[in-house]
């Protein structure tokens, strides 16, 4: 098992294609390998999960740990996104928005994740490419 404060973990519904496709566009913007991912519904997310007082059976939150920080729903992406290379950063200028108006715009997609991208039967396999970027 790692030990999760050392790195930027972002756990996520491993069978929301929306969510995956997110996972995907951190990897290809994350230049310096700095994060790290797991599936909510895989052995490490439900650990997770559990140790941090999250529903284990509610996969609607997108959650970042960052030195053993735990953020979630729009923090979280906003976060996510001062990391990453390109003109992404500029998003983080949202953060000065109270997260009541942000987070009710997160939950509003969350709630419609299936329902507008689909979803998969199982979790995401990774390609060999990006197998290491993945906890389990």
């Amino acid at each position: 098992m790692i030990q999760s404060s050392q790195y930027h973990i972002i756990y996520f519904d491993g069978i929301c294609n929306y969510c995956n496709s997110v996972v995907q566009f951190i990897i290809r913007h994350d230049k310096n390998k700095k994060f790290k991912f797991a599936a909510l519904q895989s052995e490490y997310g439900q650990a997770f999960l559990s140790d941090n007082q999250f529903d284990q059976k509610v996969f609607n939150t997108f959650i970042y740990q960052k030195e053993g920080v735990v953020f979630t729903k729009s923090t979280a992406a906003l976060l996510v996104s001062r990391e990453l290379s390109g003109g992404w950063k500029v998003f983080y200028v949202l953060i000065f928005v109270p997260s009541v108006i942000r987070d009710f715009f997160y939950d509003l997609i969350a709630r419609n994740r299936y329902r507008i991208f689909g979803k998969r039967e199982s979790c995401m396999v990774p390609t060999k490419e990006i197998r290491e970027r993945f906890i389990e």
